[in-house]
């Protein structure tokens, strides 16, 4: 059974010429902007792989001297997370005498798979993928053969090296703080849907329930939660009975809630406390500023360009994925559990030491 697709069976597929598909996939002239898309489109939907080992053996890899920084409109637009990765990203590939190619994809252009200009010539050495844009567009570009590495992003039908926060034990341990001030009654607001780092928060935020034996109540656990005052207040007036504690996946999240529950007529964190991840603005604007887990963002930048070039230099080497650690920076959002709680969780402990 036939297992490797090759330039010859995308040119049977598409009625054409093996030199013409030869062309598109290298990035040669030759060819028009719109028969090289169906070719890269046809390449990517069949499975072939540019090999690597094959351009080198050829002659074909030349250094060009460039590094590619490809991410989402939306991405860059984060400048207070994203924008840190990406001046640590830019410092470190000067460093090692590299030029950096940015290229922001709108929505319009990842649907299309459109790729920069750059790419389709060959113009860089390796490729930096910040965040998530789409799988099919990050596919369309592994499929061209160049060393990639995904920053804080990865997905199972992704193949290649990433560099990502260690979200489920970082999680964990913001929970897990909130345990420690004595907090029994912890929910979770997330938007696990939006990216799977939120999706390992909420996972991780599950681990520390099961570990401290603490009941997960539905109502408290939202997980479709949108970054805005009046969206999490007609959420909270909702509930029945609000946790003593809540775990945000992120800080928009957080700086939110914390506006919505004192609105609410809550003292933060006298009557609930908050805890969120990041260490963004916003956790930092707050009032009372927000306990968050820091993530060190020029780490990211360097471990993803000191990624790539080691992948420039093995090709042919397993893909990993590198997970870093977070900080837990306590600050005036995370305070002891309200007095009744707190009975009741000495009450818990006594029983235990007591074999009970």
């Amino acid at each position: 059974m036939k297992d490797k697709v090759t330039m010859q069976d995308i040119a049977e597929q598409l009625n054409i010429s093996k030199n013409s598909v030869s062309q598109a996939l290298s990035g040669k002239d030759g060819v028009s902007e719109d028969t090289r898309k169906l070719i890269l489109e046809t390449a990517h939907r069949m499975g072939y792989v540019y090999s690597q080992s094959r351009k080198r053996r050829s002659g074909e890899l030349e250094q060009t001297g460039n590094i590619a920084l490809i991410a989402s409109d939306f991405a860059f637009s984060m400048k207070s997370f994203f924008g840190e990765i990406y001046l640590s990203i830019e410092q470190e590939t000067v460093r090692r005498g590299k030029n950096l190619l940015i290229q922001s994809v709108s929505k319009q252009s990842a649907d299309k798979l459109a790729l920069p200009s750059f790419l389709l010539n060959q113009s860089v050495d390796g490729i930096l993928i910040l965040s998530h844009i789409t799988t099919d567009y990050i596919n369309t570009i592994t499929n061209m053969g160049k060393p990639t590495v995904l920053i804080d992003h990865h997905h199972p039908s992704i193949h290649a090296d990433c560099i990502l926060t260690n979200n489920r034990f970082s999680a964990y341990e913001a929970v897990r703080h909130l345990t420690e001030l004595g907090h029994r009654k912890i929910g979770l607001l997330a938007n696990t849907s939006f990216s799977p780092s939120y999706y390992e928060r909420w996972e991780g935020y599950v681990l520390a329930m099961n570990d401290f034996g603490l009941e997960i109540h539905e109502p408290w656990v939202i997980k479709d939660a949108v970054e805005n005052t009046d969206y999490i207040l007609q959420k909270i007036k909702t509930l029945p009975q609000l946790p003593t504690a809540w775990f945000c996946v992120n800080d928009g999240l957080g700086f939110y809630l914390n506006s919505a529950l004192q609105q609410s007529g809550y003292s933060v964190p006298e009557d609930v406390s908050v805890v969120s991840f990041d260490n963004g603005y916003l956790s930092q604007v707050s009032t009372p500023q927000i306990t968050t887990m820091d993530v060190d963002l020029k780490l990211y930048g360097r471990k993803a360009v000191e990624q790539l070039f080691w992948r420039m230099d093995h090709p042919e080497h397993p893909y990993t994925e590198l997970l870093l650690p977070t900080k837990l920076l306590k600050r005036g959002s995370s305070g002891p559990a309200p007095s009744a709680d707190m009975e009741k969780l000495e009450g818990y402990e006594t029983a235990n030491r007591n074999g009970k």
